[in-house]
């Protein structure tokens, strides 16, 4: 279980790094390495509690970093 939780903060690390350095997202690199990590914990717990998500836990990791830096900043952007 604890080997899970550090590649998944890893991987969502890398997934933050990544979608900063090809300009996917404009928000600074350590906040959007927070977001990451942020949503692909959320994802783990989710996992862990309910059972709902994707087989391997890389997957899960990925899918809930993008969807975590998509969500966060547009929610708070101003209008």
């Amino acid at each position: 279980m604890f080997p899970v939780l550090i590649g998944t903060v890893v991987i969502a690390g890398i997934v933050g790094y990544a979608s900063e350095k090809t300009g996917f997202t404009r928000n600074g690199y350590l906040q959007s390495i927070i977001i990451c990590v942020g949503g692909a914990f959320l994802a783990y717990f989710v996992k862990l509690m309910f059972g709902l998500g994707f087989r391997p836990s890389g997957v899960n990791a990925i899918v809930a970093s993008l969807g975590a830096l998509i969500i966060v900043p547009t929610h708070w952007r101003k209008r």
